[in-house]
């Protein structure tokens, strides 16, 4: 695993996300209500939107523009216009950092490009 560090945790906060760029990959990392960290690729795969500047709901992230939700876990949408799922990538928190590993998307799905 190569994990970048991105933030502090304190950075975070429950239901909130928040934009990162790693290696050139731009990341939204999420703080699901439950306190637990996710990220995810931060583009809406069906407008070019930032995910980050989204609403954060239980364990989804919801694009701003059009609506479309995605799974923190999976990255799969839950509804359309977007039918294509965003990559995941691995977060730890070491400490007080956050870190992201965007070498692989552990979900599976989605290009991390």
């Amino acid at each position: 695993m190569s994990a970048t560090r991105v933030c502090s945790i304190s950075e975070l906060s429950p239901a909130s996300a928040k934009k990162v760029v790693v290696d050139g990959v731009a990341v939204a990392v999420v703080m699901d209500s439950a306190g637990a960290v996710h990220a995810l690729g931060d583009t809406c795969t069906h407008g070019e939107i930032s995910l980050s500047e989204g609403f954060v709901e239980d364990d989804a992230i919801e694009c701003w523009a059009h609506g479309s939700k995605f799974a923190l876990d999976t990255g799969k949408p839950r509804n359309f216009p977007a039918y294509e799922p965003v990559p995941v990538y691995a977060a730890t928190v070491d400490g007080d950092d956050v870190l992201v590993d965007v070498t692989q998307n552990i979900a599976g799905s989605a290009s991390t490009s």
